[in-house]
């Protein structure tokens, strides 16, 4: 059952991460690019973080599209999996 009027742990999550501080409404951007240096720069700058900054940069990717943007349009979703790839991009990774 849906509970209405309470707001889902995972939007906290995504605002009020302890280990990477977002910029505001990167998950927004219309830009994979950008997304993924955002992500980057603050898995850089991060003290708190357990793993690499390459982790900590997809793991929030991947939560976000898999739990805070369930409900997200298409096209955004499709940003965000393009964004992945980006990321890999901006660390060297292939």
């Amino acid at each position: 059952m849906a509970r209405t009027g309470k707001k889902r742990w995972s939007a906290k999550v995504t605002q009020h991460s302890d280990a990477l501080d977002l910029e505001p409404d990167v998950f927004k951007s219309k830009d994979p690019r950008t997304i993924a240096l955002s992500l980057k720069r603050s898995a850089e700058q991060s003290k708190r973080r357990k793993g690499t900054p390459y982790q900590s940069a997809m793991s929030m990717l991947n939560f976000y599209i898999n739990r805070a943007g369930k409900n997200l349009p298409q096209r955004q979703k499709r940003v965000l999996e393009r964004a992945k790839d980006e990321l890999r991009n901006v660390f060297g990774r292939k």
